[in-house]
């Protein structure tokens, strides 16, 4: 069995530079994977004559139909909501159905999905798990892709795809599929809440296109910043990540004070054009984005299309008190992510109660 984690991600900067005319948007944006996570798991199982049958009485010799190979069952930490009825929306499913000819003859595999990240929330949850996917049966069956040849694989499903197969710091260019690795960030501490109400993606970007000069963030002076904070020593050489650290989320450890600094220095250049559009259909996005700055974030933003909101605190302490503040004004599931500084490694603790008008998460960046 192979296991892995699908983390969510945010946008510190989102722009969008216009449509194109196959009718997607070009966009330049800082992507970073956080702490939350989905967890995944990857298993092989022999195709037997009854298995094939079940699915419909096949004869003897005709191959196992691609049902017959793929299982995926998947289930919520903090709801009794089914992310999909049918398996086969599921972007985990896509993504295996794509690496079937690699499947040895006579296997199939049977994935697991544990979900931790909301649905629908612009946090990449899906993308995230079709990533993990392509990654897990890429190992599982030994098949020897590339992480290019993945991500290739991986655009095919959706945009961020490529973006979760490699992790860490990026700058997205194009439809979000051309990666320009930047140098990982100082830790930085995070409250992630998103209300229940949802937005469509796809009315979000029509309606920004009938705008007029909605507010563009300067996604160039955060890039700037993140390369000047790493000249200025915020990491060490021997701090830089690996691949593993990026995709499987190993924390670079980093002074609390140079972590403080990099929060206050970066929170001004947060920016999201399409706040513009999903905020006046969804004004608890606003609502919670005040609710946070009132309660010591140094800045606040929501990520992709929204609903998801994040902020960002100088502490582990204050984004603690900011979360309790939101978790005490509606019912909430909580997950607090800490990190262990003598391994770097990170251990999550959940503090549940019934899940009904926001779900609220602290959680320390994991790069």
């Amino acid at each position: 069995m192979i296991k892995k984690k699908a983390y969510a991600k945010i946008n510190l900067s989102l722009d969008v530079k216009g449509k194109l005319e196959n009718g997607y948007h070009e966009v330049c944006m800082i992507m970073q994977t956080i702490g939350l996570y989905d967890e995944l798991s990857f298993d092989v199982y022999r195709i037997d004559t009854d298995t094939s049958r079940a699915s419909g009485e096949k004869s003897e010799g005709e191959k196992a139909s691609e049902e017959d190979r793929i299982r995926l069952s998947c289930s919520f930490v903090w709801s009794d909501i089914e992310p999909t009825d049918d398996p086969k929306d599921n972007l985990a499913y896509k993504a295996a159905k794509l690496l079937l000819p690699y499947f040895p003859e006579g296997t199939g595999v049977d994935i697991k999905i544990v979900k931790n990240i909301p649905m629908a929330a612009g946090m990449a949850g899906g993308s995230s798990d079709a990533a993990a996917t392509l990654r897990g049966i890429n190992e599982l069956f030994k098949i020897g892709l590339s992480d290019e040849k993945l991500c290739e694989l991986g655009v095919k499903i959706g945009a961020d795809v490529p973006y979760c197969i490699l992790g860490g710091t990026m700058l997205a260019e194009g439809i979000g599929e051309k990666l320009t690795r930047l140098p990982a960030i100082p830790k930085l501490y995070l409250v992630i809440a998103k209300p229940q109400a949802g937005v469509s993606t796809k009315y979000v970007y029509q309606t920004l296109d009938a705008l007029e000069n909605p507010p563009h963030p300067d996604v160039e002076a955060m890039q700037e910043l993140i390369v000047e904070t790493s000249k200025k020593g915020a990491r060490s050489k021997e701090a830089e990540p690996s691949k593993e650290a990026c995709i499987d989320g190993g924390r670079l450890s980093g002074a609390d004070d140079v972590s403080a600094s990099f929060a206050k220095n970066i929170s001004p250049l947060l920016g999201n054009i399409l706040e513009s559009v999903t905020i006046p259909v969804c004004p608890k996005v606003a609502e919670i984005k005040k609710i946070l700055l009132d309660n010591g974030a140094l800045g606040s933003l929501m990520s992709g299309s929204g609903p998801t909101v994040f902020g960002i605190f100088e502490s582990e302490e204050k984004a603690n008190l900011a979360a309790k503040v939101l978790i005490d004004m509606c019912t909430a599931a909580v997950s607090a992510v800490k990190d262990k500084s003598d391994t770097g490694a990170i251990e999550e603790a959940f503090e549940k109660v019934p899940a009904k008008d926001i779900f609220v998460s602290t959680t320390v960046n994991p790069i």
